[in-house]
Order: C-alpha cells, then structure tokens, then sequence
C-alpha cells in the first residue's frame, strides 16, 4: 500500500502546478492569490518534464495562442487558463518549470508550496507572506488520474477494490488539505473528478456509461464528505467542493443543447490517442465536447468553468 507521503510526493512531482498571481475584486471576492495543485485536467505543463504522460506537441495546443503545444491536454486554453482569465488574472497561465520563466515571476508560483512560502517570505516579509497565504484561492485536483489512468487503467485494482481505493485516495486528499491548511492555506476549491463515463473511451454505444459515472460519484460523494469533515475542523477556513461531474455530464449527454456536434469521439485521436503530429484531427474542435479521448476541448472547459464559478465563488468569505 502506497504511503500518504509518496501520495503527496506524486501530486507536487509529477502532476503538480503552483502559480501566484494578485487579482482585483470579482464578483466582491478577492484573492490575493491562486495556486493549483492539479492533474491533466488543470496542468499547464509541468508533465513536459515527465518520462511519460506528455502531450508538449501537436495537434496539442492547435487553438492555444501562438498556435504551440505547452502540455495542456486540450486543443486551446484549460480551466486553470479559465479560471485565471475569469477572475482577471491573465490570459494564460504558465507552467513553473517553463524553461523560459523569468525571474520577475518568482512570485507566480514554486514547484513546491514550503518552498515558495520560504522565498515569499524573503521577497514580501513574514506578515505579508502570511496574508498572501491566507487570502489565496488554493484549487486541487487529483481523482482524476488515479481512477482513470492508475485504477482502471492500471494496478491498482489488483490491490483495491473500487470503493475501498476511493475511500484511500480521499484520506490521502484531506491529509494533503491539511497539510496545506497547517501552511497557511484557508481558502480551499477541491475539484470533483469528471465524468468518466461520457469520455470517448469510456462511452457505450453512443452514450455515457452508467457504471463508469456511478464509480466516479462514488470518489466524488467520499470526497464531498471528507471536504465537509474538514470544514467541520477548521472554522477559520473555507473548504468548498467544486463540482465539475454535473456540468460535462450535462454537456456530454446534451450536446445539441450547448451547440456541439459531436460528444462521441475526441476531435483528435477519436476513441484512441492523439498521436504526435498525427493529421487526424477534426477541421473544428469547438464543434467537439471532447479533444482527444480523455480530455475536453476548450470550448467545453470554458461552459463547465463558468458553471463551477458561478456555484462557488460566493462561497468563499
């Protein structure tokens, strides 16, 4: 049985991005700061210096600005871009280990959380960090991954059933909040995982699968009830669940609804994968709910981003 520390040590090394950016008001809340602790749905790019798992070349990014694949999974922008936009961060948001990052943007995140507070505090002060901290939206993300690709894709069923590998990625999921919470942290957005079922891969002939959905709410549920027995701990945080299953279920079983075509196959690689350079790719993503067999394109990012935004946002003190 893996341990919560090499849990831990997965989400920052291998699917873990941080950012900083200070922001203005947005619908009377205001951050001072985002950071994301995030799989392949919110990477920007941190899986270009993983062995495996990289998407850093086209068709990736055929929409993105400037037309370049960065290691979002998505034909263009992904919900950290998107929800960095709809507060008024910036438009895009760039991964850490960007290679061409500049020191000017130390304050836009660290790849890992001790460490940046270490060297915030040496730029702003103790007391400023701290505020920083407190005041930031922290988002994390990671069922995603570890039920599609580590548990139904991997071996982890070998160890687990499903509910009980559910019930493990929660404990590890809360210990990682407080983990971040004894840091600082006060302002928590726990991403659900998404709908399994209505992904390309996972469909049934020609619709959502009901048992791969099912499974999806089971994590979703055990994380619901985690996050609220967190909250119940810590009266002077704001844990909230930011439930992105019900909007791409949505979308995905209703395509004709939000003006896409196609909710069967991804733009890219249809039921498969999207193959390096490959030139079967669809002339019109934004016709598409989903980019390659796993991951929505940006169109789709952008309805659910608006739907999570407009649900939580007020949540948060």
């Amino acid at each position: 049985m893996a341990s919560t520390s090499l849990f831990i040590l997965f989400i920052l090394q291998a699917c873990a991005c941080l950012f900083f950016y200070t922001i203005g008001a947005q619908a009377n809340i205001t951050f001072s700061a985002i950071f994301s602790f995030v799989d392949s749905i919110l990477d920007t790019g941190m899986n270009n210096n993983l062995l495996s798992g990289r998407c850093n070349y086209p068709p990736y990014g055929r929409d993105f600005p400037g037309k370049v694949a960065t290691g979002r999974f998505c034909n263009g922008k992904n919900p950290t871009d998107l929800i960095a936009e709809a507060l008024g961060i910036k438009d895009t948001v760039p991964a850490y280990l960007k290679p061409d990052l500049q020191s000017k943007d130390l304050l836009t995140g660290l790849q890992y959380f001790k460490d940046y507070i270490a060297k915030l505090t040496g730029v702003a002060g103790e007391e400023k960090a701290k505020a920083i901290i407190a005041n930031s939206l922290v988002l994390m993300s990671g069922g995603y991954n570890d039920i599609g690709v580590s548990y139904i894709g991997g071996a982890r069923k070998l160890q687990y059933t499903f509910p009980a590998y559910c019930a493990q990625l929660v404990t590890w999921s809360t210990t990682f909040l407080e983990q971040l919470y004894a840091l600082g942290a006060r302002r928590l957005g726990v991403l659900s995982t998404v709908a399994l079922g209505c992904e390309p891969s996972g469909r049934v002939a020609g619709s959502c699968s009901i048992t791969a959905n099912v499974g999806a709410q089971t994590y979703n549920n055990l994380l619901k009830a985690g996050i609220a027995s967190l909250q119940s701990k810590h009266s002077d945080a704001k844990l909230v669940f930011f439930d992105i299953f019900a909007p791409l279920d949505n979308i995905a079983s209703n395509p004709q609804q939000f003006g896409f075509q196609n909710a069967n196959l991804g733009c890219c690689g249809g039921v498969g994968s999207c193959l390096p350079f490959t030139t079967l790719v669809c002339p019109n993503a934004s016709t598409y709910v989903f980019w390659d067999s796993l991951h929505p394109t940006e169109k789709t990012y952008r309805i659910v981003v608006s739907d999570v935004l407009n649900k939580t946002l007020s949540s948060f003190p």
